[in-house]
């Protein structure tokens, strides 16, 4: 197999890894209990610990599939239906777009309930515009409510939803909440429902971990959880002295594993960053005694290296020799 390949392959594989557990940490409850008290509203100003238990059932963690007809998870059994999210296993169907993170919350009336998907990113994808991502999973969680939360013509009966996205390396902290509004053109009548339905919250996180304040405090818990700079121990001191986070040995596995993972994928970065320097200088020492009239074996000894990968070189730079 190509070197640049294994390579390519190595670094996604550590990536993944990293994903991975910075899903499964953020899907705890008392972590999602956070980030719910500081984006919905009806959770707001509540303490997280006393919302941690509105959160119905154990989240889905990157296996409900985003693809039209793969969402659902309708069945039928013994002449019963059963009803749920689809948990399909991504190896089943390589390629599909997951929900990173998405669970049910029950409401504070003990009745209604919402669904709430959480996304992370390690940046500003460049393929996209990220809200226009945020719209297709909204337009998603509730299309694929029928015959799963509500049966035929029972519009009334659609969940709010919410996707909160997490994107990191950000130039600044910051909040947007995008949701529906109406804009009256003419007349006075009122239409009731609809605009609660869909909500979207971009969250920007900078690089610099903000202080501990009421206004950066979800900002701060979250750089810290998924810094690729700070050390196990000192995430998990800013996640149980400053956010009296309890945490369990399945948390302190997954910090330490991202922590070395991070660690992984910094020295792969650097060491693929001094090979390419080497390669830059012995390239710069090719041409410079080829424009200074050495032969070709005279540059083999000089350098070490063979005929065929010198005249290669030469070949790729000639037209800017010339």
């Amino acid at each position: 197999m190509d070197t640049e390949i294994k390579k390519s392959i190595s670094a996604a594989g550590m990536d993944a890894q990293y994903d991975e557990k910075a899903k499964c940490l953020l899907g705890n409850k008392i972590i999602l209990a956070h980030i719910l008290v500081k984006t919905v509203e009806e959770f707001r100003g509540m303490e997280p610990e006393d919302v941690a238990p509105y959160i119905e059932g154990e989240p889905f963690i990157g296996t409900v599939p985003a693809e039209p007809g793969q969402t659902n998870g309708i069945a039928e059994k013994s002449g019963q239906r059963v009803v749920g999210m689809n948990t399909e296993n991504a190896e089943i169907k390589e390629g599909l777009v997951r929900f990173d993170i998405i669970f049910y919350v029950r409401m504070k009336d003990g009745v209604s309930q919402m669904i709430v998907n959480v996304e992370a990113q390690k940046d500003t994808p460049a393929g996209y515009r990220l809200p226009n991502r945020a719209v297709f999973y909204v337009s998603r969680m509730v299309s694929s409510q029928k015959e799963r939360d509500f049966v035929k013509m029972d519009y009334d009966s659609i969940k709010p939803v919410f996707s909160i996205w997490l994107c990191m390396d950000m130039e600044e902290n910051s909040m947007d909440y995008m949701h529906l509004t109406n804009d009256r053109v003419m007349g006075h009548s009122q239409w009731e429902g609809g605009l609660g339905l869909l909500n979207i919250m971009l969250i920007g996180i900078s690089k610099e971990l903000p202080e501990h304040s009421g206004e950066y405090g979800l900002h701060r818990l979250l750089g810290a959880m998924l810094s690729t700079e700070l050390s196990t121990e000192e995430k998990l001191e800013i996640m149980e002295t400053e956010y009296n986070i309890p945490v369990n040995d399945k948390m302190r596995e997954d910090v330490s594993a991202m922590c070395n993972l991070s660690q992984g994928i910094r020295e792969k970065g650097r060491a693929e960053g001094r090979a390419e320097g080497r390669a830059e200088r012995e390239e710069r020492i090719i041409l410079n005694m080829y424009t200074n009239h050495f032969t070709l074996e005279q540059i083999a000894v000089a350098t070490g290296m063979d005929i065929d990968g010198i005249q290669a070189v030469i070949v790729k730079k000639e037209p800017e020799l010339v």
